[in-house]
């Protein structure tokens, strides 16, 4: 049986749902790892990655742009339900979402948490390497955009929908994260 995300508490088997986001986790570290090592070796054929500091931070900064306009979608979907929907044209304060937008509230909000950690992530990588390791990031921000798609379209079904696109968001700055706090570890050595 498909949980969606309107499963009271008391209904939700939370083994299934563990096991969903499990293996939601394996295929997307899965994916990553693979995307990553082919647009190491391929990438730098079709891209000139900088090298100088500055190019490279105004290189995270413009993939950090296109994480943004999913934020900037974002918005726009709330914008434009709210505006056709008279339970919700009052405004936040009026009272609680209707069905619909509130998908669209919970998407833009997730949204915009991802989007602070993934530019966070882009610009502080950026400033620590050089060349084809820069390949991470057009890798991440694909992953992001998926993943941003992914968690929208399978938002109704609840965890189970959402898992994957939640993963693929996710996962570049959970190995970025560690990978910039270890690179920089090594620079100060």
């Amino acid at each position: 049986m498909s949980q969606n995300y309107k499963t009271p508490p008391d209904q939700i088997d939370m083994q299934r749902a563990e096991r969903k986001i499990r293996s939601a986790g394996t295929l997307g570290f899965v994916l990553f790892g693979i995307a990553v090592g082919a647009a190491y070796w391929l990438l730098p054929a079709l891209i000139v990655f900088p090298v100088e500091l500055g190019e490279r931070l105004a290189f995270a900064v413009r993939a950090g742009a296109v994480v943004l306009f999913c934020v900037l979608v974002a918005v726009g979907l709330v914008s434009t339900a709210r505006r056709f929907s008279p339970e919700d044209i009052g405004g936040s304060a009026a009272g609680a979402p209707s069905e619909k937008l509130a998908i669209y509230v919970a998407f833009l909000q997730n949204t915009l948490e991802q989007a602070v950690l993934a530019v966070g992530f882009y610009v502080a990588y950026a400033s620590l390497v050089a060349g084809a390791w820069l390949s991470l990031i057009p890798v991440s921000v694909a992953f992001f955009v998926v993943g941003r798609v992914l968690f929208l379209r399978g938002y109704r079904q609840g965890v189970e929908g959402r898992a994957l696109g939640m993963v693929l968001t996710m996962t570049p700055a959970i190995v970025g994260y560690p990978t910039v706090f270890i690179l920089m570890v090594l620079s100060w050595l």
